[in-house]
């Protein structure tokens, strides 16, 4: 079975031609040249009418055809090239959106390295701090001891 566009063209071509045929029959011809009743340049106005519509009818079937056979495909190339292009953008916007969240996920992961690392600082911290309290509660009480036996001396 014929493809469509193909069949679109036949069809087109089959109507530009019946349209031509009358006009190029012999037969209607025939009937104006034989009519003895009609002056000779009337005759001949009808004829050159004839040949102009032959001509026209020539010219539209070969534009018909160089449309049809020329335009055509042409139009289906540039479909072509714009559905590529078309998918040419989208691969490039999809690369571009896949990028941008490599890049979120990446600032997402330093985020978290950065947050770790504080709790850890902070952790630290709060052991230094506890530390120092404990060394301080230490001294606090050595004291005391030291002033109780100084006072217990004292006493005796």
């Amino acid at each position: 079975m014929l493809n469509r566009p193909l069949m679109l063209k036949l069809w087109l071509l089959v109507i530009v031609v019946a349209k031509s045929l009358p006009i190029n029959s012999p037969a209607y011809g025939q009937i104006i040249q034989t009519n003895p009743q009609q002056p000779e340049s009337f005759q001949e106005r009808i004829r050159q009418q004839q040949e102009e519509q032959n001509q026209q009818t020539q010219e539209q079937m070969k534009e018909t055809w160089l449309r049809l056979n020329l335009q055509e495909p042409q139009l289906q190339q540039q479909q072509r090239i714009q559905q590529q292009e078309f998918s040419r953008q989208r691969q490039e916007m999809i690369r571009q959106q896949q990028f941008r969240l490599q890049q979120q996920e990446t600032r997402l992961q330093q985020q978290e390295f950065s947050r770790q690392q504080q709790l850890r600082i902070q952790d630290q911290q709060l052991r230094q701090d506890q530390q120092l309290r404990q060394q301080q509660e230490l001294r606090l009480q050595e004291q005391r001891r030291q002033q109780q036996l100084r006072q217990q001396k004292g006493n005796l």
